[in-house]
C-alpha cells in the first residue's frame, strides 16, 4: 500500500489533512487545516500555508510558498483561500497568495506549469494547461484562460484577462486584456497576429484557423467602432472556436491590447558598377 514519506525535519500541523502517497521534503512546513491530495510531492523548504487545498499529484519545488497573505493594505484577519487542482508543477521560489476576502479563493486549475520565481497574486483565477514562466508577475484579480502561455519577466496589471491559447512574449507589460488565440510581441507589448503554431499543436483544423483569421481581421483591420466590431463578431462567427472572440471581447472592461502596426521597411540596394563607394548606397522605401 502507498504510504506517506515525511522528512524528520518537516513540520506538519496535527490538523493538516494528507492523502495517500504524499512526500514532504526536508524543512518543509504544512500549516493548520491545509489539505494535500493523493500523490502530492513537496520538495525542500516548501511552505503550504493555513487552509490551502491541493488536489492530487501536485509537485511543489524548493522554496515555494503557496497560500501567503495577500499583499494588500486592506487584508484583514479574515482572508480568503487558495485552491489548487490536480497535476500542477510549481517550481522553485514561486509565491501564490490567498484571496483578499473571506469566502473567496485564488484558483489554480489542473496541469499547469508555474516556473521559477513567478508570482500569482490574490484572487487570480488560472485555468488548465497554462504555462507561466520565470519571473512572471500577475497582479490581483487576473483571469488566465486555458492553455495560455506567458513568457519570462512579463508583468500583468490587476483586474485584466489573458485569453485562451494566447502567447505573450518575454518582458511584456500588459495593461489591457489580451484576446484569445493571439501573439503579443515582447518588444512592443502589442498584438502581432494569431498564435498559429500553438493552435495547430492543439489540434485546431485549417478551416477553424481560417475562421479565426477572419475574426482577427474584423477586430484589428476593419476600422469599425468597438460596438460594430462586436456586432459583426456575433453575427459572422456564431459557433466554433472563433465564437470565443465575441464571448471574451464583449466582457472587456479595460480595453484590449492593440495591434502593432508594421513599419514600411527600408532597403539598401547595392550598385557595384559605380566607382564611387559613396554612391553605392541608395535608401528607398519598400513598395
Amino acid at each position: 500500500m502507498p504510504h506517506n514519506q515525511i522528512h524528520p525535519t518537516a513540520v506538519v500541523a496535527s490538523d493538516a489533512v494528507l492523502g495517500r502517497d504524499v512526500h514532504i521534503g526536508a524543512y518543509s512546513v504544512v500549516e493548520s487545516k491545509a489539505r494535500l491530495g493523493d500523490g502530492c510531492r513537496l520538495e525542500c523548504r516548501v511552505v503550504v500555508k493555513e487552509g490551502v487545498v491541493l488536489g492530487s499529484k501536485n509537485e511543489i519545488h524548493d522554496g515555494a510558498v503557496v497560500g501567503g497573505r495577500p499583499q494588500h493594505l486592506k487584508a484583514g484577519d479574515r482572508i480568503g483561500g487558495l485552491r489548487i487542482g490536480d497535476a500542477n508543477t510549481i517550481r522553485e521560489n514561486v509565491t501564490i497568495h490567498r484571496a483578499l476576502q473571506e469566502g473567496q479563493d485564488t484558483l489554480l486549475g489542473d496541469h499547469n506549469l508555474v516556473m521559477v520565481n513567478a508570482h500569482v497574486a490574490h484572487d487570480c483565477h488560472i485555468g488548465d494547461h497554462t504555462i507561466i514562466t520565470n519571473n512572471v508577475m500577475l497582479a490581483g484579480h487576473i483571469l488566465v484562460e486555458d492553455r495560455a502561455y506567458i513568457s519570462g519577466g512579463v508583468g500583468v496589471h490587476q483586474f485584466l484577462r489573458v485569453g485562451r491559447l494566447a502567447m505573450i512574449g518575454g518582458m511584456c507589460h500588459i495593461k489591457a486584456d489580451v484576446p484569445p488565440y493571439v501573439l503579443v510581441d515582447g518588444d512592443t507589448s502589442k498584438v502581432v497576429g494569431l498564435n498559429v503554431i500553438g493552435l495547430r499543436r492543439n489540434g485546431f483544423t485549417s478551416p477553424q484557423i481560417n475562421e479565426m483569421k477572419a475574426a482577427y481581421r474584423v477586430i484589428y483591420r476593419s476600422g469599425l467602432r468597438w460596438e460594430q466590431v462586436l456586432q459583426r463578431l456575433e453575427a459572422e462567427f456564431p459557433s466554433g472556436p472563433a465564437a470565443h472572440f465575441f464571448t471574451f471581447l464583449s466582457g472587456c472592461q479595460r480595453g484590449c491590447v492593440q495591434e502593432r502596426r508594421t513599419p514600411r521597411h527600408a532597403v539598401i540596394p547595392i550598385k557595384p558598377e559605380s566607382d564611387d563607394p559613396t554612391r553605392n548606397l541608395r535608401i528607398r522605401k519598400a513598395s
